[in-house]
């Protein structure tokens, strides 16, 4: 026996999928596997470079995948001993999109894809894996601890965290497939394809698909003489056909595609071959897919022209959401596709507006503040904006603010339209109070942050946490700017956002009871958004404040930030974050069950189990209290 073909099947027996494999079908690999030896710093594949007929494994040393961004090559992954990398030959037709380079000596194992292909195909647990790890971005898919052995993405779209969308993206296909019998003549099925530009025929008996002849067929059978071209299609065709449902997204086609290694899927009423035949999808198909970046959803809002038609993809994005959790994607993965589709519904509203109202007399900025602001929106929550045009001549003044003031009532009803509830506190552009000009705002803010106390009834925190929507973000980065400006020793600032961080009431009782409503329409529910989230919340904001942390605002990401600026208190930060994913979660699934905001809890509803990881989750909040009081010399009562 080969030893070295051996010894490879060794090391890949360690680590996921091969352990999944048998040690034979893994030395049978191995005997076709080439060793590859690369010094520091040398390329093995780079942007745009032809796809390999490998993929790859780090056998030692180390790898670095990165793209050319603003000619800056930015790092996007590392590969380790055991990690896959390399894998676009299975996905896609078109070249790499990432450079792959040593950055050590390092040995890399070659894997040829059409020798690895037939036991994807014929092991679940590794078709799963692969699956797994296309939908989730992650490495190992069962690895939380982030070792060795992980398939590593080198699809740029993953890096900027689009794969989840991929995951449920519907796709565009040929939904009028040309169709022909079992007797239909090879001439006459090339004469179709032709005229109608077809890659694909499907052959059919009593309407149910059987088999399809493709232009490979043609190539391969017929081009080549070994059939005539009189010969019927039921001799040329591939069958049985691999068939899906209507809504199959991107990534379960390609791992169809992958599991089956064909180019075309015949969609069907009910994904089987004894139903109605509803389109083709071909892999040119996928490859269009994949470059619709960040989604679908985000192109058809650009298009719309309606409020209705917003209506329609924000009810979709839900059903994105829905699917996304019951496949266990990460709720950080999940927050950055639906804050990216909310922001595009809120911007194409104003650009609606401004449609309907004509240019505006001036620069501005629209800022969604709050739970979008933070790009935590998941659920239908109210809508919280404020408006900020550039200073103009006093004359022009009252004209400008007019404009913006219609600006901002238009674009909150289209918004009310879609499903956004006007903020109960008057949050909007719409209201004068929101919709001012930048040294208005400026000193709204300079009053707010220096004389908090005074103007504690006004002042709503969730003004530190706005992201701009559409406008000049010159504006955005000025306000940015007064607010940076205004921390530097405001003891009393910090004071007071540190004691509104501990006023908020416990979530569990003294006797570790949950702390129910007890009146109201909500009576004996828990209020997880008081009680649970915005402590978590606003402790997040008060530290991200005080450490001059810029461009964060996502609660998450503060939290995982200060765990790297205060290393002794990391702990507390990484507990936290979990802690609020945990909290989101279980907010989101409320939501999504009740249609609702998901601010109240049935606990009657939630299993023991899921009372207790509740209160689990509770545990970190007293930790971050502990940590304001002390870092701010605060007490409850100060």
């Amino acid at each position: 026996m080969n030893t070295i073909a051996v010894h490879i099947a060794d090391f890949l027996k360690k680590y996921p999928p091969f352990e999944h494999l048998t040690f034979q079908e893994l030395t049978e690999i191995a005997t076709s596997i080439r060793v590859i030896n690369l010094e520091k710093h040398k390329v093995l594949f780079q942007i745009n470079d032809a796809l390999h007929d490998s993929f790859y494994v780090v056998a030692s040393g180390v790898m670095s995948l990165s793209v050319i961004a603003d000619a800056e090559e930015t790092l996007l992954n590392k590969c380790y001993e055991g990690d896959i990398f390399g894998l676009r030959p299975f996905f896609a037709k078109n070249n790499y999109m990432m450079t792959a380079k040593a950055r050590e000596e390092s040995i890399i194992y070659a894997i040829p894809i059409a020798v690895f292909r037939p036991f994807v195909a014929n092991n679940s647990e590794v078709l799963d894996f692969l699956l797994h790890s296309f939908a989730t971005n992650t490495s190992n898919p069962n690895d939380k601890e982030n070792l060795s052995g992980k398939l590593v993405s080198d699809n740029v779209y993953f890096s900027n965290q689009q794969s989840e969308m991929q995951y449920f993206q519907s796709l565009n296909y040929n939904n009028s497939p040309i169709t022909a019998t079992t007797s239909t003549l090879v001439q006459d099925a090339a004469q179709l394809m032709t005229n109608s530009l077809s890659t694909s025929i499907l052959v059919c008996e009593n309407n149910f698909p059987i088999g399809i002849v493709t232009n490979t067929d043609m190539c391969s059978k017929i081009a080549t003489g070994r059939f005539p071209i009189t010969t019927t299609l039921d001799k040329i065709m591939s069958a049985p056909i691999v068939t899906v449902i209507e809504n199959v997204s991107l990534a379960e086609a390609q791992l169809l595609m992958l599991k089956y290694n064909v180019t075309h899927l015949c969609v069907t009423q009910d994904g089987t071959d004894k139903s109605k035949v509803k389109g083709v999808i071909s892999e040119h198909d996928l490859i269009v897919a994949q470059s619709s970046n960040p989604g679908v959803l985000i192109k058809e809002i650009k298009r719309s022209q309606t409020a209705e038609d917003l209506k329609a993809i924000r009810q979709r994005l839900t059903e994105l959401i829905q699917k996304s959790i019951s496949k266990n994607i990460p709720l950080s993965h999940i927050n950055n596709f639906a804050s990216e589709i909310n922001l595009a519904l809120i911007k194409r509203s104003v650009e609606l507006s401004i449609l309907d109202l004509g240019s505006p007399p001036a620069r501005f900025a629209w800022l969604s503040i709050g739970s979008q602001g933070r790009k935590e929106q998941l659920l239908m929550t109210d809508q919280d904006s404020m408006l900020v045009f550039e200073d103009v001549t006093t004359e022009k003044y009252r004209d400008v603010k007019d404009y913006f003031l219609k600006l901002g009532k238009r674009t909150t009803t289209i918004l009310e339209k879609v499903g956004y509830e006007h903020c109960p506190f008057g949050h909007m552009g719409s209201n004068m109070l929101w919709c001012k000009s930048l040294t208005d705002w400026t000193n709204q803010y300079n009053s707010w942050m220096n004389t908090p106390g005074e103007n504690s009834n006004e002042l709503s925190s969730i003004f530190f946490d706005f992201e701009m929507v559409i406008g000049e973000k010159k504006i955005e980065e000025a306000l940015e700017n007064v607010i940076f400006n205004n921390l530097n020793n405001n003891t009393s600032l910090f004071d007071f956002l540190g004691n509104e961080a501990l006023r908020k009431n416990a979530p569990l009782t003294f006797f570790k009871k949950f702390n129910i409503e007890e009146k109201g329409p909500n009576k004996d529910k828990f209020d997880i958004k008081n009680l649970a989230l915005m402590p978590l919340i606003d402790g997040a904001r008060l530290f991200s404040l005080s450490y001059n942390l810029r461009g964060i605002n996502n609660t998450y990401l503060i939290f995982k930030q200060l765990a790297i600026e205060d290393s002794r208190n990391s702990e507390i930060y990484i507990n936290c974050a979990e802690a609020f994913i945990t909290l989101s979660r279980f907010r989101t699934l409320e939501g999504l069950k009740n249609d609702s905001s998901g601010q109240y809890i049935n606990i009657q509803e939630l299993s023991k189990a899921e009372k207790e990881i509740l209160k689990n989750a509770f545990e970190p909040m007293d930790d971050l209290e502990d940590l304001i009081k002390s870092k701010f010399q605060l007490t409850q009562f100060s």
